[in-house]
């Protein structure tokens, strides 16, 4: 059985009430309140989705933050068996610091569609647009790459923009995309948004390179699978302790897994709501009778992505939902 096709809006509603929730710690230096704010709102909106949900990637392994862990039992239990992978603060860092493209995110699959990254925290990435899918390959030179992104939207290199994690562990890209004259926006934090950027249009983001989060790579294949674009990546343990465990759990530190290896499923649902204020989706706005959001949904399936912007009233909430949005946390 594959999931219902309406499943898309109803995984709006449950980014919505994580981004609702977190909202509220904007810039008050508190990353694990926003964190489990937003989990508790996610948790209790997925309840009510129509779905068999397992999460197969879940949100908080890397950190001690409060978690919606993996194998835990989503949805209604009805309907499509799924597989699930959340991070309702994609930024927690962000949210704390009231930085740009904090967002909470969903992506779903069908059961056993999703691979799973296991011990693996890391992975080498190269996310690209619909343009220059195809075109590009991570074990090639970082300049080969830039000459074939440049050549598939018709711009020179010089003109092509990439999305690194400001990291020790990037320095030798960095340096390698300075000497072939690209231009370079490093980030603080967040794997999942920029990867959106690169594979939407007209957000000045033509890829994403390095190493970032392996969990937040599975989640970002779900949706270039929908965007029509492209990634590619490789584990890239960052310790010692990490290389063994991953070893040890049958991984191959040497294979180069494809967006299509990463979800297996030709019809996946993704969507992102903006917390703070970002390139391509606006934050949470509250005004006195409620708030607004800017959220992405994607199917794979039929390849549409929506922008929504909803309006929310604090009245008809309050009836609907445990979750108090309105009050001071």
């Amino acid at each position: 059985m594959k999931p219902d096709r309406n499943l898309g809006l109803e995984l709006l509603r449950v980014t919505e009430a994580a981004a609702l929730g977190a909202a509220r710690w904007v810039g008050r230096g508190q990353k694990e309140s926003g964190d489990g704010a937003a989990v508790d709102a996610m948790r209790l909106m997925l309840g009510t989705v129509e779905m068999d949900g397992m999460i197969v990637i879940g949100e908080g392994e890397k950190d001690e933050a409060p978690m919606l862990y993996n194998g835990e039992m989503v949805g209604s239990g009805n309907g499509a068996p799924c597989d699930v992978a959340v991070d309702p603060v994609e930024g927690t860092n962000l949210l704390a610091k009231g930085l740009p493209n904090s967002i909470a995110v969903i992506a779903v699959a069908p059961r056993g569609a999703m691979w799973n990254p296991g011990p693996a925290f890391y992975m080498d990435k190269l996310v690209v647009g619909p343009e220059a899918a195809g075109k590009v390959d991570l074990d090639a030179p970082v300049k080969d790459n830039l000459e074939a992104i440049a050549k598939a939207k018709g711009i020179s290199v010089q003109e092509v923009t990439v999305v690194l994690l400001e990291r020790t562990r990037n320095e030798g890209k960095i340096r390698e995309l300075r000497e072939a004259g690209a231009r370079i926006r490093l980030i603080s934090d967040g794997d999942v948004a920029p990867a959106l950027m690169s594979a939407l249009p007209d957000t000045g983001v033509d890829a994403v390179m390095g190493i970032g989060g392996t969990p937040e790579g599975v989640i970002t294949a779900c949706a270039v699978l929908g965007l029509g674009g492209e990634m590619q990546g490789r584990l890239a343990p960052q310790s010692d302790d990490e290389r063994k465990r991953v070893l040890e759990a049958g991984y191959d530190l040497s294979h180069k897994l494809t967006h299509s290896e990463l979800v297996s499923n030709q019809d996946t649902f993704f969507a992102a709501t903006g917390i703070t204020h970002g390139s391509f989706l606006g934050g949470v706005n509250y005004t006195r009778t409620g708030a607004t959001t800017t959220s992405l949904v994607i199917r794979s399936h039929s390849g549409t992505w929506r922008k929504v912007q909803s309006h929310h009233k604090w009245e008809k909430l309050s009836k609907i939902s445990a979750i108090p949005y309105h009050k001071e946390q």
